[in-house]
C-alpha cells in the first residue's frame, strides 16, 4: 500500500516537474518570437517618415510643427527675448485663426445631423 502512495507521489511530482520545464520553454520561445521577429517593418522607411511629414505640413502657416522646429526657432531667438515672445504671440494667433477656421465647418456638420 505504502509502495503505491509512493509511485504515486512520485509519478505526480515528475509530471509536474514536466510541466513546468514545459512552461518554461513555451515562454522562452515566446519571448524569442517577440524579440526576434521586426512586427512593422515600414515604421522605419523613409517613404512613411515622408508621408507623417506631409500630412503635419500640409497646410501653409509658417508656424512649427515638430519640436526640432520649435527648438530651432527657439536656438534662433536665444539672446532676444523679446523677438520670442514677439514670434510666439504671431504664431499663437495664427494657430488660433486656423482653429477658428475648422470650428464653423465642424458646426454646420454637426447641426446637420440634428
Amino acid at each position: 500500500m505504502t509502495n503505491i502512495i509512493s509511485r504515486a507521489i512520485t509519478g505526480i511530482s515528475s509530471l509536474l516537474k514536466k510541466v513546468q520545464v514545459m512552461r518554461f520553454l513555451s515562454v522562452v520561445l515566446v519571448g524569442f518570437l517577440l524579440l526576434t521577429t521586426n512586427v512593422a517593418q515600414d515604421r522605419n522607411t523613409k517613404a512613411v517618415t515622408r508621408k507623417i511629414d506631409e500630412v503635419t505640413h500640409q497646410d501653409n502657416s509658417q508656424r512649427p510643427k515638430t519640436m526640432g522646429e520649435w527648438q530651432q526657432e527657439a536656438q534662433e531667438t536665444k539672446g532676444d527675448p523679446g523677438e520670442r515672445v514677439n514670434k510666439i504671440a504671431k504664431e499663437s494667433a495664427e494657430a488660433v485663426k486656423d482653429f477658428g477656421a475648422l470650428y464653423p465647418d465642424t458646426a454646420k456638420r454637426s447641426a446637420g445631423d440634428n
